[in-house]
């Protein structure tokens, strides 16, 4: 079941308390942003919308760090930022949304616009993010599981998402996660496009070279079970040994950084949106 018991305004969406959820908001979780990238897309709607964008300035494959960086901005806006920040960054990725669309060549039909995909966009970034959370954190239980799960609407109401589409609780989102994998597919065209980011094809072939490897076992690693059956990837015994021991270092090292430390990236961005704004300058 989705919704929740009111749909709230926009001025009540962006007004949304999340100083809980953006504690997972962790230098760690650039480890799994790729990994995430490939969840999102795994929904043959957000892949081809993506893989086909003709929003040039914005292709995580030609541009990977503006892309990067308008991304890593709207997370620190979404879970850091006030109701203005908020309200300026929503305005500024609608016009680069309402270019992304089908047209008569595409093999399914997409709008960026569509509250439904960023529903299931915004459910991928809470599944990332709550797993990160918890790596480091521990488990959460009872209320603040809840508080949690809550808060963590942001990554869809910061955008067109409605406060009513976000599934009721914890519980019913995990219903809502488990229907949506059972249909997840990943064409040849999309497959090639997410294997090429995952190898780090994008950048420099020295780059790539010396750490693609990495990247790509990790982001694999990340990756529940039915998204890598989807891309059709093999994962082994000792692939998940090296992945259980890479993730064991790098919480560890999460847990002795100060949280102002590991959030430090998110909070320069979320500076340079407000300079950008203050200035005048394309926010993304």
């Amino acid at each position: 079941m989705t919704g929740s018991k009111r749909a709230m305004s926009r001025t009540e969406m962006d007004q949304i308390d999340s100083r809980l959820f953006a504690r997972s908001l962790l230098s760690m979780g650039r480890t799994m942003t790729t990994a995430n990238v490939i969840m999102q897309l795994a929904n043959p709607a957000v892949g081809y919308g993506v893989a086909r964008s003709k929003v040039e300035n914005g292709r995580l494959d030609r541009h990977p760090v503006k892309r990067a960086r308008t991304t890593t901005s709207y997370l620190a806006v979404a879970a850091l930022g006030s109701a203005a920040d908020r309200r300026r960054y929503r305005q500024a990725v609608n016009r680069q949304h309402v270019q992304v669309r089908s047209d008569n060549d595409s093999p399914v039909e997409y709008n960026a616009m569509n509250p439904e995909l960023q529903l299931w966009v915004a459910a991928c970034l809470y599944f990332g993010w709550e797993d990160i959370y918890e790596r480091v954190h521990g488990p959460l239980v009872g209320v603040e599981r809840e508080t949690f799960y809550q808060q963590g609407k942001v990554c869809g109401t910061t955008l067109q998402m409605p406060s009513e589409l976000w599934p009721r609780n914890r519980t019913a989102f995990n219903d809502y996660w488990h229907r949506q994998i059972a249909n997840i597919e990943i064409s040849d065209e999309v497959r090639e496009f997410l294997l090429g980011i995952a190898h780090f094809e994008y950048v420099h072939p020295v780059i790539a070279q010396r750490y693609g490897p990495v990247k790509f076992r990790r982001t694999i690693g990340y990756l529940p079970p039915e998204f890598r059956n989807a891309l059709r990837v093999p994962w082994t015994d000792a692939d998940q040994a090296w992945f259980d021991g890479y993730i064991r270092q790098h919480v560890e090292r999460e847990r002795h950084t100060p949280l102002w430390l590991s959030q430090f990236p998110f909070r320069a961005l979320l500076w340079d949106v407000r300079v950008r704004a203050r200035l005048g300058r394309p926010l993304v």
